[in-house]
C-alpha cells in the first residue's frame, strides 16, 4: 500500500468532526444580503433531478478570499490547494462570552492560551470559540440586538490579529459570527477594521463555523472545500477537521 493510501487509512481512523451548519433560505445570513432560493430545473418526471441555486458568496459557513475587502488581492480560485488543509488552534472564550456578548480577543487571551498548551505554530488556522453557533438558527439570536437596535456580538481585537500574523505567522482565521470584528468595534469604527486586516495579509478566513466544541485546542487540522468558481470573492464551504 501506499503512503498515500496509509495515510488516508489512519486519517479514516480519526474522529471527524463537521464544522459546516446546514444552510438553505430561511438560514441566518448577513442582513445586507438577500436570502437564498431553490428552484427545480428539471425532477424526476423529466429522467433526472436538477435544482437551481442562487445565494450571495458570502452565505452559510462561507470562506472570504483576499479580495473580498482588498483590491487586487486574489480571488477563490487563486487559493492553493495546500493552503486550504492547516493545522487547527481553536482557542476557547466561550466563558468569557456568557458573561460578555461584547467580548474581544486581546493579546493577553493568546498569551494566556499559550501558557496552557504552548507557543502557536506557523502557518496554523487559529480558530476562535465563542459557542456564537449554539444561536443558529435564529437569526436574531445571532444578531443580538438591544432595544436600541444596536448588535452585541464577539470578535477578534486588531491586536491580536495583528500578534497572530506578525509574531506567530500564522496563516488563516475562523470564527462563529457572521464578522470578524466585534458588533462594538464596528460601530466605534464605521467599518470592519480587523476583517480588512487579515484579508490584507492575502490569506483567508472561515465565517460561521460551528462545533468547535467538540474540538481540541491543538492538534487537529482543518480542511476547508470550496467550489473553484471563477474570480469569486467568497463561497460556501465544507469545512471540517480531523482530530488526533
Amino acid at each position: 500500500m501506499s503512503d498515500v493510501l496509509t495515510a488516508l487509512q489512519k486519517l479514516k481512523e480519526k474522529r471527524w468532526v463537521d464544522l459546516t451548519h446546514t444552510f438553505g433560505p430561511a438560514s441566518p445570513h448577513f442582513a445586507a444580503l438577500e436570502n437564498a432560493e431553490v428552484s427545480t430545473a428539471f425532477d424526476h418526471s423529466d429522467g433526472f433531478f436538477v435544482q437551481n441555486f442562487s445565494f450571495p458568496g458570502q452565505y452559510g459557513t462561507h470562506i472570504d478570499a483576499p479580495i473580498h475587502f482588498v483590491p487586487k488581492q486574489r480571488y477563490l480560485d487563486e487559493l492553493a490547494l495546500k493552503e486550504l488543509a492547516l493545522p487547527l488552534v481553536v482557542i476557547d472564550k466561550s466563558e468569557a462570552v456568557k458573561k460578555n456578548s461584547d467580548f474581544t480577543l486581546q493579546v493577553e487571551d493568546i498569551l494566556e492560551f499559550e501558557k496552557e498548551y504552548g507557543e502557536i505554530d506557523p502557518d496554523t488556522f487559529v480558530a476562535l470559540r465563542t459557542d456564537w453557533s449554539k444561536r443558529w438558527p435564529d437569526q436574531d439570536a445571532i444578531e443580538n440586538k438591544d432595544e436600541f437596535g444596536s448588535s452585541h456580538t464577539p470578535g477578534w481585537s486588531v491586536e491580536a490579529l495583528t500578534f497572530l500574523f506578525d509574531k506567530r505567522k500564522i496563516k488563516a482565521i475562523g470564527h462563529e459570527t457572521f464578522d470578524t470584528d466585534a458588533a462594538k468595534d464596528i460601530q466605534k469604527n464605521g467599518r470592519l477594521v480587523a476583517e480588512y486586516y487579515v484579508l490584507e495579509q492575502d490569506t483567508f478566513q472561515v465565517e460561521l463555523l460551528t462545533n468547535l466544541d467538540q474540538v481540541p485546542p491543538k492538534g487537529s487540522i482543518i480542511f476547508t472545500v470550496a467550489p473553484k468558481f471563477e474570480n469569486a470573492s467568497g463561497f460556501p464551504v465544507r469545512a471540517f477537521a480531523i482530530l488526533p
